[in-house]
């Protein structure tokens, strides 16, 4: 039964009719502010396979279009959850699947959403970025802050590929949005190559510089760093119930997020482990680097069960409870927009099923 202030009424209808014209709405007819997100959420976790599906797409497109042509060779990922033709993975972020063939260049440019990549698969690419140049192996994470000019070379043998994720949902809804070209393809090199992560990248600087930037002054995470910090604490022990063991990738020069509006991390599950359930506002970006495993999201006849194995690329949207399995030892990446909440005072997560 409708309550007093929506039921029908001759005048009222005439005034809601009346106020349309105007462009304005009553807003005592609707629920604006909703008790819980899922009202609002309209992504769903769901998973694509790197090997059956993504590859193999990328590889003919790469018989149909170079990189310069399409300036970025990328499969956007569109979660089923919105409508057709929506690139977006959640309802903040968006991911992408990129691949670069032997030889080519992606043309340098920048932009105000801030970007990550996290390497796939291959050998011999680079990527630079703010003049230096970065080169790529498997598992390994970097950033591209906003308005930085980058670009993508490949002096190896083989298909590249890597997993694009930016803010854009969350700078579209500012509306600042801007793009600009570079004049040539490359823009100019002017640091040496892993120049960022020598400056700071021990837990040093140099004497009389600072950093005063949103972003973190190192641009490339290597893989086997962060692994060998995960191995470590689990070597102790130090295992969460959630989360096996989880770090984050920080800016060493203020110990948070390594990007101002998106957060990462690294995690490694234990042969057989089973997370407790959890849930968090968050809107969360998986692919595992080592192992196999599931993924359990959602509950009562929503709850689905996903089957993840190393390349896969799978999605948690914002307060769907869940939980991760894995079969052997397992590693993951993923990342997520809790830093832009935090810093709004938005996040929370519940643990456990209360």
């Amino acid at each position: 039964m409708a309550d007093a202030a929506t039921a029908t009424n001759p005048a009222r209808e005439a005034f809601y009719k009346k106020v349309a014209t105007k462009d304005l709405s009553p807003l005592w007819t609707t629920t604006l502010v909703q008790p819980e997100p899922a009202k609002f959420v309209k992504a769903r976790p769901h998973l694509w396979d790197f090997d059956a599906v993504l590859k193999p797409l990328l590889l003919e497109a790469g018989g149909l279009i170079t990189a310069k042509e399409a300036n970025r060779r990328v499969l956007s990922l569109e979660n089923p959850g919105f409508d057709s033709g929506a690139p977006r993975i959640l309802e903040s972020l968006y991911s992408g699947l990129q691949m670069i063939m032997p030889g080519e260049c992606a043309p340098a440019h920048r932009h105000t959403p801030s970007a990550l990549r996290f390497i796939m698969e291959g050998k011999g690419a680079w990527t630079a970025v703010n003049g230096e140049k970065s080169f790529m192996e498997p598992g390994d994470f970097i950033i591209t802050p906003s308005m930085t000019w980058h670009d993508h070379g490949h002096d190896g043998d083989e298909p590249f590929f890597w997993m694009d994720g930016l803010d854009i949902p969350m700078v579209a809804t500012f509306g600042t949005m801007f793009f600009e070209a570079y004049p040539d393809d490359r823009a100019p090199q002017t640091r040496p190559a892993g120049d960022s992560l020598a400056r700071y990248g021990a837990n040093m600087r140099p004497v009389n510089e600072s950093w005063t930037k949103p972003e973190s002054p190192i641009f490339w995470y290597p893989y086997s760093r962060a692994r060998e910090a995960v191995e470590s604490l689990k070597n102790n022990g130090e295992w969460d119930p959630f989360n096996g063991v989880k770090l984050e990738y920080i800016d060493p020069t203020r110990g948070g997020s390594a990007m101002p509006t998106i957060s990462a991390f690294l995690q490694v599950l234990p042969k057989g482990f089973r997370t407790e359930v959890q849930r968090t506002t968050e809107n969360i970006v998986f692919t595992p680097v080592e192992g196999t495993g599931r993924l359990i999201a959602g509950e009562g006849d929503k709850q689905v069960t996903i089957s993840w194995k190393p390349r896969d690329i799978f999605c948690v949207p914002c307060w769907v409870p869940y939980r991760l399995e894995s079969d052997g030892e397992a590693s993951l990446f993923s990342y997520s927009d809790r830093v832009a909440q935090q810093k709004l005072g938005l996040w929370r997560e519940q643990r456990g099923n209360a």
